[in-house]
């Protein structure tokens, strides 16, 4: 399967497990469940194909794990920095490590187990 395929599938699937870890780290959001698994899964859809992306360019494990932990982060930032609307409390570190995480998974898998396109 090719890498850009790869992290797309991959993502969105650990995007959705990343969404279900609210339940666990804030058990209050629990009737927001759904919109968190929605949100979190198309964050892992769009982070997952750029990191296959980025990985089909650059063919190095450990730039693929780096770029990974950057753009997981970099796709959770924005709806960490928020508040909820109900109690006003922020969930940085329970949205940043898991999202983090996911890009971190997706990068390694690309890398070691996505196909290279065959040289011409």
């Amino acid at each position: 399967m090719n890498k850009p395929v790869l992290g797309l599938i991959l993502g969105g699937v650990l995007g959705a497990l990343d969404g279900l870890t609210a339940l666990i780290s804030a058990p209050e959001v629990a009737p927001q469940i759904m919109g968190i698994v929605i949100g979190s899964m198309g964050k892992g859809l769009v982070a997952g194909v750029l990191i296959g992306w980025i990985s089909k360019k650059v063919n190095s494990l450990p730039l693929g794990l780096l770029i990974g932990l950057g753009l997981g982060a970099l796709f959770a930032l924005p709806f960490a920095m928020g508040t909820d609307p109900a109690t006003g409390k922020r969930y940085f570190w329970e949205i940043m490590i898991p999202g983090s995480m996911v890009g971190l998974i997706v990068g390694y898998a690309t890398q070691k187990f996505g196909s290279r396109p065959a040289a011409a």
